[in-house]
């Protein structure tokens, strides 16, 4: 696994910052002054690969596939998989990404000012186009399997892994790079901060995302990627992989009401789905890491979830959006690997800002401090606009 996120720029930064319960959420006046009625985000900075990728290579990559290089980079380098293996095997791509705002505006306002289509370049194309974290990746590092992307809001992440996980299992692929990137930039959530969902606690920014609070009042935009390596158990015990757990369980569902409102059932059934085909009784799950952004109803719901899930005296529950912000399309792959590194280190990373819990979180096991607790087994949830639910099962390997 590798990641780049706003709480740290490899995996060893992210575990200490989850383990220390550390936001990685700021207040950016440049928000403001473009018309966002919030000014917080998530921040990461965009990566300088002069030194690692040719012009022509950069030239068709935007800050999301900067991102994603940097995360698969490392994660490719811990799974030691080298460049020989990439020649020599089929090594697939499913990455979750679901805008490409950036490319797509500066694009077309140069054609706007000078009315001339030629000036915007030969990497502008590329750029724009929704599956460019899987077009540059894949031709980067020579990848000869399957090659999409997944667009399925902030579940893109999830999906990704889940997607894989099947084609894994039905013996089409023995290794995919999965994922998902986020841009971060001013015309990523114009429009996502027009709807209201936004939290405006703008003086204690740190303070702002507070999953499961009586006092939450939105989410915060966040953004980087995450990647993870996929591999069928023959496969990596074959070369000596370092395996760090297995993916068992892929539970989906689609809500079929409201496009942006969440509702209990999908999510509970998703959740249901992962746990009856890993074949894990709720009782065996140590962890759930949660989807919760901090939104009031969202929230609320999935508490409702959980609990019809798991019922009382349920499993450790936190949402690590409370450090991170919400990572959208990022965010189902990322929260993996924060729950991995929580799996390899023995702690459950906390909840922060959680002062008050609703009627309906006060019902879940939720942790507000960071406990040293042993992980067997954990659930991740990723929920998206549209009513796209996905849920995943991942037991701790032994040998």
């Amino acid at each position: 696994m590798g990641i780049y996120s706003c709480i740290g720029e490899n995996l060893q930064e992210v575990k200490e910052s989850l383990y220390q319960g550390k936001s990685g959420v700021v207040f950016q006046q440049e928000r403001k002054d473009f018309g966002y009625r919030s000014g917080l985000t998530g921040v990461v900075k965009v990566p300088n690969l002069k030194k690692e990728l040719s012009r022509r290579q950069r030239i068709s990559m935007d800050d999301e596939s900067l991102f994603a290089y940097v995360a698969t980079k490392e994660a490719l380098e811990n799974a030691k998989l080298d460049e020989d293996f990439l020649e020599k095997n089929d090594v697939g791509i499913l990455y979750g990404n679901d805008s490409t705002a950036k490319a797509v505006v500066e694009s077309t306002d140069i054609v706007r000012e000078k009315k001339d289509t030629t000036l915007v370049g030969s990497g502008g194309i590329f750029k724009a186009m929704n599956s460019t974290v899987t077009m540059n990746l894949s031709t980067i590092f020579k990848l000869k399997g399957v090659n999409f992307t997944i667009s399925a809001a902030c579940a893109s992440g999830s999906h990704s892994l889940g997607v894989g996980y099947m084609m894994i299992k039905n013996g089409l692929q023995d290794t995919v790079i999965c994922g998902g990137a986020q841009e971060i930039n001013l015309f990523a959530t114009a429009s996502f901060d027009g709807l209201g969902v936004f939290s405006t606690n703008e003086a204690n920014p740190t303070q702002a995302s507070r999953p499961f609070d009586m006092s939450r009042d939105g989410l915060i935009p966040s953004g980087g990627a995450a990647t993870l390596i996929l591999e069928s158990y023959e496969s990596a015990i074959k070369r000596g992989a370092p395996i760090i757990a297995e993916l068992v369980g892929y539970g989906f569902s689609s809500n079929g009401g409201h496009i942006s409102t969440p509702n209990v059932d999908g999510p509970s059934k998703a959740m249901k789905k992962a746990l009856q085909q890993a074949g894990v009784h709720p009782d065996e799950v140590d962890y759930v890491n949660a989807h919760a952004t901090s939104t009031p109803l969202g929230d609320a719901n999935e508490a409702k979830a959980i609990y019809e899930v798991f019922g009382e005296n349920g499993p450790a529950v936190s949402s690590t959006k409370s450090m991170t912000g919400h990572e959208c399309w990022m965010a189902g792959a990322s929260e993996v690997i924060y729950s991995l590194l929580m799996m390899q280190n023995s702690f459950v990373a906390p909840n922060i800002n959680l002062e008050n819990p609703d009627e309906d979180a006060a019902k879940l096991n939720l942790i507000k401090t960071t406990v040293n607790k042993k992980i067997d087994v954990f659930l991740s949830n990723s929920f998206g606009f549209g009513g796209t639910n996905s849920a995943l099962v991942v037991k701790k390997y032994k040998g």
